[in-house]
């Protein structure tokens, strides 16, 4: 008795996967008679043409998760098909399809946004596809985890990596990394005083001493660039006033450009070139 709804249920998947497959066959062969695209390298390539995945559900009769994983497949093995030079053109759709038929649907996409990034070289649209995974699932740090990674390492739009990480550290079950990847992207858009507050965080927080040696460079990193952008701004401002540059750091207190000098994390000097200006920490944080 207990194998005849099992039955049933392969032979309606089997059904919906034929239906689906004429289905998508028939999108096909009037396409192509329309615009002469040819895409029949890739079986059920119509999908591009499909209106929404709110429209593709009513049709799946209750097998839209089955649909999804389809698709899914199919879209991989689309994006491999290297001939088609337009494919990119449709990638937010047929990814916007999959999210209709099972929103929970991890993995197309990390997938869909990884495609963006590496292959579409649209880090934007990879933002698109995970800012979506993240509407329909916002208890899954993994969405604004990876936007703020693409952001940071390949755009190199570290606003957006620091609103990404923000959000990402606010959902339960986000790793304890992310905050350390926060205060770099803080690091990176030159917002020294907020990188340096959240470094003092991750020391404090720290449970074992490689993470507070870690932070400790950051907090070394981060002071001196601080100080360096103060001192330099102020050896501007002395070679405007007196149309030369300072002989040292000190005759900038002596002139009363500014009124004390800062010292680095380690209570040393900085270091400064009088024939070109220049101000330099006197140790790199990772060799302390």
């Amino acid at each position: 008795m207990g194998k005849i709804p099992l039955l049933e249920r392969d032979l309606g998947k089997r059904g919906l996967t034929w239906m689906l497959v004429f289905f998508l066959a028939s999108f096909m062969g009037l396409k192509l008679k329309v615009d002469g695209i040819k895409r029949q390298k890739v079986p059920g390539s119509s999908i591009i043409y499909i209106p929404s995945g709110k429209f593709l559900k009513h049709l799946t009769f209750g097998y839209s998760s089955f649909t999804a994983d389809l698709i899914y497949l199919w879209a991989i093995q689309y994006y491999g098909t290297y001939e088609i030079a337009d494919r990119f053109k449709y990638l937010d759709h047929i990814f916007s399809i999959i999210a209709e038929l099972d929103p929970r649907y991890v993995d197309p996409y990390e997938t869909g946004a990884m495609i963006a990034v590496y292959e579409a070289r649209d880090p934007a649209l990879a933002y698109k596809i995970l800012d979506r995974g993240l509407e329909k699932n916002p208890d899954q740090w993994i969405f604004p985890f990876d936007a703020g990674h693409y952001a940071q390492m390949v755009a190199r739009d570290y606003e957006a990596a620091e609103e990404y990480f923000k959000k990402a550290m606010q959902i339960p079950g986000a790793p304890e990394h992310t905050k350390r990847l926060y205060a770099n992207a803080l690091y990176r858009k030159s917002d020294f005083k907020s990188a340096w507050e959240t470094w003092l965080d991750v020391y404090n927080e720290a449970k074992d001493d490689r993470i507070r040696k870690i932070a400790n460079n950051h907090l070394y990193q981060a002071k001196s660039a601080a100080d360096i952008k103060a001192l330099s701004e102020a050896v501007a401002k002395f070679r405007e006033k007196y149309n030369r540059l300072p002989l040292s750091l000190e005759e900038l207190v002596g002139t009363g450009v500014i009124a004390s000098l800062a010292r680095d994390l380690d209570d040393k000097n900085y270091l400064y070139d009088p024939n070109t200006g220049e101000v330099k920490a006197p140790s790199i944080p990772w060799k302390r």
